[in-house]
């Protein structure tokens, strides 16, 4: 389940509570808990994984969550997969871990692992979101955020795309708060 950390080091852990923190931004986050990852958990479980494998594990989880895809428009999506040695790892990180937009909604369901997310809320004010396995995000277009895997380099989500160049970051000036990163 997710874990919000608020300025000034105050945890949330209560989905209810994370969902109404979270709602200024209009970021959506809910846990999905279907039971087909019990069906790929080999796959879940090891770093490389095949082109046909990643279609095996998207195939199956389309056939239980079709209805995101339905409900958000998405006109395909794709298996993200990040481990340490994932070519271009360092790219990736520095892509995506400062704050930007997008101008398509960025959506994505957690296989397995974690990610952190963090928002500037319309108060300026800045949380972060860690998301775990059977988080499903929903941040749309515009919303100033960033985003990395955690330590463990361990990540596997499915992303739904509703446009080709949707999820091409447009880089904002935001730095990280450091509110955030001190002990209180």
């Amino acid at each position: 389940m997710a874990i919000l950390l608020l300025e000034e080091c105050t945890v949330e852990s209560d989905l209810s509570q994370i969902v109404r923190e979270l709602a200024p931004v209009d970021v959506h986050l809910k846990h999905y808990d279907p039971g087909t990852s019990l069906l790929f958990v080999n796959l879940l479980e090891q770093d490389v994984l095949t082109a046909l494998e990643k279609d095996y594990i998207v195939e199956l989880h389309n056939s239980v969550f079709e209805f995101l895809q339905q409900d958000n428009n998405s006109l395909w999506c794709d298996l993200l997969n990040v481990h340490p040695g994932v070519p271009n790892l360092q790219m990736l990180l520095d892509t995506y871990s400062r704050y930007h937009t997008h101008t398509a909604p960025e959506l994505l369901y957690v296989l397995a692992g974690e990610m952190i997310f963090g928002f500037v809320r319309p108060d300026g004010s800045q949380v972060q979101l860690l998301v775990q396995s059977q988080d499903y995000i929903s941040i749309p277009a515009g919303v100033e955020h960033w985003c990395s895997p955690t330590a463990s380099l361990n990540f596997k989500g499915v992303r739904y795309f509703t446009s080709a160049e949707g999820w091409v970051p447009n880089y904002t000036n935001t730095q990280l708060s450091d509110s955030l990163n001190k002990p209180h």
